[in-house]
C-alpha cells in the first residue's frame, strides 16, 4: 500500500487591512474598539457586539450609545431623544432617523453638513475585509469512480475575500482540500479551487449561502488493477495525475458568528453541470472555524 499524498501547503497573499478606520473607546465606563462611518462635528460609531449592532454618537468628548430598548412588545426608540440632545443647536427632526447604518450615515451627514458648510464626505467604495479557516468532514467523492461508494475524511482551508460596502452578499473563496484514501477506495487528492458564494441570507450573527466552485486544479493518485496476459490475475498498480477544470459544482452552506469568527458548515458539490458524476447521492460534509483577519 502507498503512502498517503502528502498535503501541499496554501499560500494566500494577504493586503492591506479594511479601510474603515477602528479606534477603542471608553463608554460608560466599558472600553469598546469602534469603527467611524461618519467623522465631523458629530461622529458616527458603530460595531458589532455578541452579534449585535451598536451605535454610538460623539460630539466633542462626549460619546453617548444610541439604544432602542424593547418594552412590553414596543420599541421605546430612546436613541431618537439622544440625538435630539446632541443637536439643539441646529433644527433638524429626529422623527425618520431609523436605527439602521444607512439611515443614520444619512442623519449624521445632513446635521454636519448644516453645522459645518465646508462639511465633505469621504464615501467610501470599497471595504475589504478577509477571513481564514480550517475544515474537516467526509466526502464519497461523486465525481470520481468510487466502485464501493466508500467514504473518505477530508480536510483543508479557506480564505475569504469579502468587500464591506457594494458586495456584501458576495465572497470569492480560495480553497485548498486534501481527499485521503480509505480502506475502501484507493484514492487520494489534492485540490486547489476558486468559489463564488451568494449569501441569500446575512445577517450579524447568521449567513445562509451558495457555493459555486468554477475552476480547479487537482493532484489525484489511485490504486488500481492491472490484468497480465489472459489470466484473470492482476497486479496492483498505482496511476497519479494532475487536472484542470471548470468543474461549475454547486453546494450550500451556512457561517454561525462565534467570537471573532464563525462556525462554518458547507453540504460541498452537490451537483455539477461540466464534470460527471458516478450517479451515486452525493456525500460531502464539513464543519470547521474561520475567523476575521
Amino acid at each position: 500500500m502507498k503512502s498517503l499524498i502528502p498535503i501541499f501547503a496554501l499560500i494566500c497573499i494577504l493586503s492591506a487591512g479594511t479601510l474603515q478606520a477602528q479606534q477603542q473607546y471608553t463608554v460608560d465606563g466599558q472600553t469598546y474598539t469602534l469603527n467611524t462611518e461618519v467623522e465631523g462635528s458629530l461622529t458616527l460609531l458603530w460595531s458589532t457586539v455578541d452579534g449585535e449592532y451598536r451605535y454610538f454618537s460623539k460630539k466633542g468628548n462626549d460619546i453617548v450609545e444610541l439604544k432602542n430598548t424593547k418594552q412590553d412588545g414596543n420599541y421605546k426608540e430612546e436613541y431618537k431623544e439622544t440625538l435630539q440632545q446632541q443637536i439643539n443647536d441646529i433644527a433638524i427632526s429626529t422623527e425618520k432617523v431609523k436605527l439602521t447604518l444607512p439611515s443614520l450615515h444619512a442623519f449624521f451627514v445632513q446635521y454636519n453638513q448644516k453645522k459645518d458648510p465646508n462639511f465633505g464626505e469621504e464615501k467610501k467604495s470599497i471595504d475589504l475585509q478577509f477571513r481564514l479557516g480550517a475544515f474537516a468532514g467526509l466526502s464519497n467523492s461523486i465525481f470520481t469512480e468510487n466502485p464501493t461508494n466508500a467514504l473518505q475524511p477530508v480536510a483543508g482551508i479557506d480564505f475569504e475575500l469579502l468587500d464591506g460596502v457594494k458586495l456584501k452578499r458576495h465572497a470569492l473563496v480560495f480553497r485548498f482540500k486534501q481527499t485521503f484514501e480509505s480502506s475502501d477506495y484507493k484514492y487520494s487528492a489534492s485540490q486547489f479551487s476558486l468559489n463564488y458564494r451568494f449569501k441569500f441570507i446575512k445577517n450579524p450573527k447568521f449567513d445562509a449561502f451558495v457555493n459555486c466552485k468554477f475552476v480547479s486544479f487537482t493532484y489525484s493518485k489511485r490504486e488500481i488493477y492491472v490484468l497480465e496476459g489472459a489470466t484473470d490475475m492482476g497486479v496492483l498498480e498505482s496511476v497519479s495525475g494532475t487536472d484542470l477544470t471548470a468543474p461549475v459544482t454547486f453546494g450550500i452552506g451556512a457561517d454561525y458568528k462565534v467570537g471573532n469568527g464563525y462556525i462554518t458548515f458547507n453540504y460541498n458539490d452537490i451537483v455539477g453541470l461540466s464534470v460527471e458524476s458516478n450517479n451515486e447521492f452525493p456525500i460531502d460534509f464539513t464543519l470547521g472555524y474561520k475567523f476575521n483577519l
